[in-house]
């Protein structure tokens, strides 16, 4: 969390390489995601549904305007990054939220990483194809 001289607070979401900081405001529930309206930005149902799942678990889906920057990744990482962003903005908003956030799985950061290409190798994991003959 940071605050900036307007006395907003900023949290930050992350997941895979994308990055995303997350300003709550009393509203009427829009969310935007670099300044494109949230079904704009996000084309896919999974996608649009995930990111307002803490919101519907909370009850809190239109008290909160949710403005969002995401960057880096893909759409999937950039989405359960501002899931996790919006998830710890409701905590630091309301602390009796952290229970239901909790036990939903919403406030676990999702450590899994791309894993880097081996010399050698075709890909990380992946052989160079043998030839016997």
């Amino acid at each position: 969390m940071v605050k900036t001289q307007t006395k907003r607070k900023i949290y930050t979401g992350r997941r895979k390489t994308a990055t995303c900081r997350v300003m709550l405001k009393e509203g009427s529930g829009n969310i935007e995601i670099n300044k494109k309206n949230l079904k704009d930005y996000f084309v896919l149902k999974p996608h649009q549904d995930s990111v307002k799942e803490p919101l519907i678990v909370t009850n809190m889906l239109n008290k909160y305007d949710v403005k969002v920057n995401a960057n880096g990744g893909g759409q999937t990482g950039q989405a359960d990054a501002v899931k996790l962003g919006i998830a710890r903005a409701l905590v630091g908003e309301n602390e009796t939220l952290r229970d239901v956030l909790k036990k939903k799985g919403l406030l676990a950061r999702d450590p899994r990483e791309k894993e880097r290409k081996k010399y050698g190798q075709k890909k990380a994991r992946k052989k160079f194809q043998f030839s016997k003959r």
